[in-house]
């Protein structure tokens, strides 16, 4: 570790400038902006000090792991420190195409996959895969675990032990009594929240999430920034460029979030829930096409029949006892998210209406050794979003709103209520969104990636992004909805990537990319799934 000293008068001097109370005007925002710098000319002296990784993240030898100091509040950053896990794999110099080239070194490549409430300490393992051996022989890959989540300063609003309760009902359109219980939870897991936390909850925002990026940049010893965020990754990372945007060298924003403060959050899940009913009816359509291999309907309608059938017979008798219309609801929302997994979910769909609970069990059931995880991210995920921006405070205005939505898009709708609805009842102050924005010249080049058909994040945020953001360009995979593109299956996508974070070079405006290829029925009892999928996650 390098020594924690600033050796000369003039940084001494700055310090305590920066380390001075708020100006007199009581500007907290002022204050934060000073704080940013004093806890990032801290870590730029400490540096990070990697060792072996503890042994519960599961990570291979040529992983290294260490943690970086931040401030709970920026505006003391004399005040409560807390530590933020990372995790690095230097990079290799070595040329996939070539074995007698030796790489250059471009620097440390931060990456967050989103959430909020997502861990991103395995990301340098992408490494190992084909499609990432370019950017892993260039790059220091980087991920961390955001203030909150797992050994950074966790939250949680409930006992684990608790937080997986199945079988469970999905109504897509609930009675007033099933409503009033609803309500009830909700306002218990935001007390909950509150009382474990206590008074540090009010700092676990996207505001701070960006500060700390810029900490976790200088404890790098970066002096400009490459970064990627995925979902929820691309609002707090062009929440950074807005306020850092002299620190970005590089950015790709991977399915970018509708950064309209007047989007945030509210509407942004009333435009999440709209578009899940659209990826559902593209998941169904292809069920129809194959409706050789599944049995479950010739067109959507009938799949959703089907799907129907499936719902009222869990509700009156849970499948191994576990899987009620809840776990079949969540398992088929993952489908939304990614079609690689539509041919194991139509097959546990089938085999189940055909008598086999098997593999709907397997894929659907909720694990309680998983639940702590799951609780931590679903409590980071609340406090994050309720803390970001102001939330309607009156049932009735949920009520209607999502009535009315639920009439044309019934699958997700009161599911992402449930989930949202502690915001409602919430304690503690709101943020104010900050109007992501950077004029001519004041940002470098960043690169906007999008699926046009994107139900957890739909396009229309990644065309909002790409206006606010002068100087980007936007890449659009044409009519497909899955939700992540770097580093999948589309070439065109990562060549586009490459291109940009190995050379500088974007294309030309309006770049698009052909549709990847439908998944294929391979019916099949297990799908593997994706790490931070889930209704919590964007």
């Amino acid at each position: 570790m390098r020594a924690a000293l600033l050796c000369s008068a003039a940084g001494s001097l700055l310090l305590s400038a920066l380390t001075a109370a708020p100006d007199s005007d009581g500007s907290r925002t002022t204050a934060e902006l000073r704080g940013t710098a004093v806890a990032a000319a801290r870590a730029k002296a400490a540096g990070i000090d990697f060792g072996p990784c503890p042994d519960a993240e599961d990570l291979p030898g040529s992983m290294r792991c260490g943690t970086v100091t931040v401030p709970l509040d920026y505006a003391h950053p004399d005040g409560r420190q807390i530590e933020l896990a990372v995790a690095r794999a230097r990079a290799t110099h070595k040329d996939p195409h070539n074995s007698k080239r030796k790489v250059r070194r471009q620097g440390a490549l931060v990456y967050n996959p989103g959430g909020p409430g997502a861990s991103g300490l395995h990301f340098p393992l992408v490494g190992l895969l084909p499609e990432w051996k370019r950017l892993a022989a260039a790059y220091d890959l980087v991920g961390y675990a955001p203030r909150g989540v797992g050994r950074s300063a966790p939250l949680s609003c409930k006992d684990p032990k608790q937080f997986f309760k199945g079988p469970t009902q999905s109504p897509t359109h609930p009675s007033e009594s099933y409503k009033k219980e609803r309500i009830a939870q909700a306002k218990t897991y935001a007390r909950g929240c509150a009382e474990r936390a206590g008074g540090a909850l009010r700092h676990y925002h996207s505001l701070n999430n960006a500060r700390d990026l810029d900490v976790l940049r200088a404890a790098l010893g970066e002096e400009r920034l490459t970064f990627m965020g995925s979902s929820y990754g691309t609002y707090f990372g062009a929440l950074y460029a807005t306020l850092f945007p002299a620190h970005v060298r590089r950015m790709v924003f991977d399915s970018a979030v509708d950064p309209d403060p007047a989007e945030i959050w509210y509407r942004n899940n009333l435009d999440q829930s709209a578009a899940f009913e659209g990826r559902w009816r593209d998941f169904r359509g292809w069920i129809a096409r194959h409706h050789d291999v599944y049995g479950l309907g010739r067109t959507a309608r009938e799949v959703r029949r089907s799907y129907e059938r499936a719902r009222a017979r869990l509700a009156a008798e849970p499948a191994g006892g576990k899987v009620g219309p809840g776990q079949l609801q969540e398992a088929f929302l993952q489908a939304g998210y990614y079609d690689d997994q539509w041919p194991h979910r139509a097959h546990a769909l089938s085999a189940y209406l055909k008598g086999d609970p098997g593999p709907l069990v397997e894929q659907a059931a909720q694990h309680p050794e998983a639940a702590a995880e799951a609780e931590n991210s679903r409590a980071v995920y609340v406090a994050v979003e309720c803390n970001d921006a102001p939330w309607p405070t009156d049932w009735e205005v949920w009520d209607r709103d999502n009535t009315r939505l639920a009439r044309v898009a019934p699958f997700e709708t009161w599911d992402n209520v449930w989930t949202n609805l502690p915001c409602a009842y919430w304690e503690g102050p709101r943020q104010r969104p900050l109007a992501v924005g950077t004029g001519p010249g004041e940002l470098p080049p960043t690169l906007i990636l999008a699926a046009e058909r994107d139900a957890a994040t739909p396009y229309d945020g990644a065309l909002e992004l790409h206006r606010r953001l002068a100087g980007s360009v936007l890449v659009t995979e044409r009519d497909t909805g899955t939700h992540g593109l770097a580093g999948g299956s589309n070439a065109c996508v990562n060549g586009h990537m490459e291109a940009y974070l190995l050379e500088g070079r974007l294309p030309g405006r309006g770049a698009d990319c052909a549709a990847r290829p439908e998944p294929k029925p391979k019916p099949r009892s297990a799908a593997p799934e994706k790490p931070g999928a889930g209704r919590p996650l964007r």
